[in-house]
């Protein structure tokens, strides 16, 4: 089925607005850094940008090979099938949107807290792990393979639901502007963090997440509402070590490897 509802074709569409919240967020970034530390500064960041947008290309790359329409086109092949809840539901188009867009947000953030606990996908999922920095090029930095599982995963929910495509293309886009905003190297005032997270993951809140003490890595999973942390009992408001004495990174890789990409490819393959 043609993708009539857009006004551009679709990789044209996230390509633009990735585009457009990568550069606002590097700009914010380079006036206003949360943290100023070795890693997040000169020749280092640059390696580590490098890297982190790297592992992107491939993985996208990979994504476009054996997924070419990704998660619309599973929406849009689901539709011509008369596939999925919704539609056996007979459900309202707006309604059955806003419902997808909620159980997508919580079936990434599951698979997210499931490739922590399976040691199998904490094999892969610790590439991300590993930067030794936190930046939004952080997330940008997953193994292919990840990404790849995450596709089938999401398509797999998108199938079961039925779930429209303008709503797809919607969470696909708004999925990857939290990512790029929640592991930014920002800081909101106070008082707006305190109100923003209780919809949404800021970066103070992911932040910790990232830390190399694994009782706080093992919490803060959203990568865009921030309310399954607080129904499922995951969420850490504050880093023992404060936002400014936080360690980033995983503390078994503090060699200054994780900045390689050929290192960070291979880490899923080679080393436990």
């Amino acid at each position: 089925m043609p993708e009539s509802f857009l006004p551009l074709p679709e990789p044209a569409l996230r390509l633009g607005s990735f585009i457009a919240i990568f550069a606002v967020l590097a700009a914010l970034e380079l006036f206003h850094p949360r943290l100023e530390r070795p890693e997040m500064l000169a020749a280092l960041k640059t390696r580590r940008w490098l890297t982190n947008v790297g592992l992107l290309v491939v993985s996208s790359i990979s994504l476009r090979v054996i997924f070419p329409a990704a998660a619309v086109g599973a929406a849009l092949w689901a539709e011509t099938q008369g596939l999925g809840l919704f539609p056996l539901l007979g459900m309202p188009a707006w309604l059955a949107g806003i419902v997808a867009i909620v159980v997508l947000d919580f079936a990434v953030w599951l698979e997210h807290v499931v490739s922590h606990k399976w040691p199998l996908l904490w094999r892969i999922h610790r590439v991300h792990h590993a930067d030794p920095g936190f930046d939004l090029t952080t997330a940008l930095r997953f193994h292919p393979i990840e990404i790849i599982l995450s596709m089938v995963w999401k398509a797999l929910v998108i199938v079961a639901l039925g779930a429209p495509a303008w709503a797809v293309l919607v969470f696909e886009i708004v999925l990857n502007g939290a990512a790029m905003f929640n592991h930014a190297n920002l800081s909101l005032p106070p008082r707006l963090e305190r109100w923003v997270r209780l919809l949404i993951v800021t970066p103070d809140m992911h932040r910790i997440h990232h830390s190399t003490d694994r009782r706080e890595t093992d919490s803060n999973y959203g990568f865009n509402l921030s309310i399954w942390d607080r129904l499922f009992r995951t969420y850490t408001p504050e880093p023992a070590r404060g936002q400014d004495g936080i360690e980033i990174g995983l503390s078994e890789y503090r060699d200054g490897s994780p900045v390689r990409f050929g290192w960070s490819f291979l880490l899923p393959f080679g080393r436990r």
